[in-house]
């Protein structure tokens, strides 16, 4: 008889682990199911965002921008260096251990939870009286029963039609983490978040890096404006971007890729490179999964069909994260894992897609929440707009990072924020306060009003606040 489970888990990255800890926490017998490894073959929990994505990512991004201001910027501190070096395998190594630390803690939040681990790919057997039976294809095939399964299998890099990824020349996400020398020349397909942040660390260390965008605008999703900033502070990195290109046919030999493409006016061209990152987006990873082994409901794309709370086509079965419909943010899947827990429990989990930030680690750093201008304008809002510039911030010039701004948006009647963008140093950081102000639905002068202190990048927000009322402080 298979072990049986109240709820089963399908996926430890940050949708899964999150999900199971907090139905353990709401007293669930749990089991969480996944099959990433380590270099030892062991378990390596945590999915895409703690292996190849978000950890190691901002890891090879702090570790570049230290060489990067170790290279340029210390000067104008009175810092000298002489004989500047780069040892490129003591950073990626660097980087596995800041990995490794993220899936051991997973490993011992599981053990302190209670929470079942099964090391191996779970996928749909049938379903049963006592629920769903699930098998584990691991290094010991077996298989368990959950009364409630909770879908969580994240997504995998989409390859360009006819160009599969080989993690040598031709890369994904997880391959430009892994180059072990600093290329040449480096082109990068798509200008995403994934794009921009790899292609920023690879040209900090040296690489000429050309990035070729298929559509007309820069950072379409972004607030124009914002957008605008953001590409001449790349443009003024030797960053080259190239907007509104067909790419054509792509070569990969033993001297690195070939890349014939057709710029935006229509000229033929071709591009050289040692190394080529694809960044196109992601597709729902459901291959293996055994949906039709019990009727699942997949949509065209492969990904599963939910309703607005996260459940499938199946009674008891629900599914979050990059697996359905909305943003593939990582935070996004905790915050549905958590609603799903909730509501398995009878509770009423919830989570607001108008107030999920986005942020993309290049320097300088983008952040946003809520709606755009071009959005508002589309939708014919009347609003108010007030903008910052880091320039006039004194914390920004004690770092001497001053490029950037911050920007509020809100109603023209009620006041109420609509949206905020920033591009700027540590903006990540800063966003925060404008989801917790539009949670609340507060009002651009409730931030304006609200003591922020000095010196800090803060102050920046405050000021954009107060620039919706035309009465900024200090610009």
């Amino acid at each position: 008889m298979s072990k049986q489970f109240d709820v089963v888990v399908i996926g430890g990255g940050p949708g899964g682990y999150i999900a199971a800890i907090r139905a353990a926490q709401l007293g669930f017998n749990v089991a969480c199911i996944d099959e990433w490894k380590n270099a030892k073959g062991g378990p390596a929990l945590g999915g895409t965002c703690t292996n190849i994505g978000c950890i190691p990512s901002k890891a090879l991004l702090q570790s570049s921008e230290h060489y990067e201001h170790a290279g340029h910027a210390f000067a104008d501190h009175g810092i000298k260096i002489e004989g500047l070096g780069l040892d490129v395998a003591k950073m990626l190594a660097r980087k596995d251990n800041v990995v490794k630390q993220n899936n051991d803690g997973i490993v011992y939040l599981f053990k302190k939870n209670k929470v079942a681990f099964f090391h191996g790919r779970g996928s749909f057997v049938k379903a049963s009286d006592a629920g769903y039976e699930i098998k584990v294809s691991g290094e010991a095939e077996e298989t368990i029963t959950g009364k409630q399964i909770i879908v969580a299998t994240g997504s995998n890099a989409r390859a360009l039609p006819g160009t599969p990824f080989d993690e040598e020349n031709i890369l994904s996400n997880d391959g430009a983490l892994r180059i072990g020398a600093v290329p040449k020349k480096l082109a990068l397909i798509g200008s995403g978040v994934i794009g921009l942040e790899m292609g920023s660390v690879w040209r900090r260390l040296g690489a000429e890096v050309t990035v070729l965008e298929a559509l007309p605008t820069f950072l379409g999703a972004v607030d124009e404006q914002i957008a605008k900033e953001a590409l001449k502070a790349f443009t003024k990195q030797k960053l080259k971007i190239e907007l509104g290109v067909k790419v054509g046919e792509i070569k990969s030999g033993k001297k690195g890729v070939s890349i014939a493409y057709t710029d935006a006016k229509g000229g033929a061209q071709s591009l050289e490179v040692d190394k080529l990152i694809v960044s196109i987006g992601r597709v729902p990873n459901t291959i293996g999964l055994g949906a039709e082994a019990v009727d699942l409901k997949l949509d065209e794309r492969g990904a599963i069909v939910v309703d607005e709370e996260c459940r499938t086509s199946l009674p008891n079965v629900w599914a979050i994260g990059d697996v359905v419909r909305g943003p593939m943010l990582a935070h996004k899947a905790e915050e549905e894992g958590v609603a799903v827990a909730e509501r398995i429990a009878g509770q009423h989990g919830h989570v607001n897609f108008n107030t999920i930030p986005w942020v993309i680690y290049t320097s300088p750093e983008i952040a946003w929440v809520g709606q755009t201008e071009q959005q508002l304008k589309a939708s014919g809002r009347a609003y108010k707009a007030g903008t910052f510039p880091f320039l006039a911030n004194g914390r920004a010039r004690a770092l001497g990072d001053t490029t950037g701004m911050v920007k509020f948006l809100a109603d023209a009647a009620t006041d109420e924020i609509l949206g905020v963008h920033m591009v700027g140093p540590m903006v990540s950081e800063l966003i925060s306060e404008a989801v917790v102000a539009m949670e609340f639905k507060a009002s651009a002068e409730d931030i304006a009003r609200i003591c922020h202190a000095h010196p800090s990048l803060s102050e920046a927000t405050k000021e954009a606040a107060l620039a919706v009322d035309k009465r900024t402080l200090n610009f």
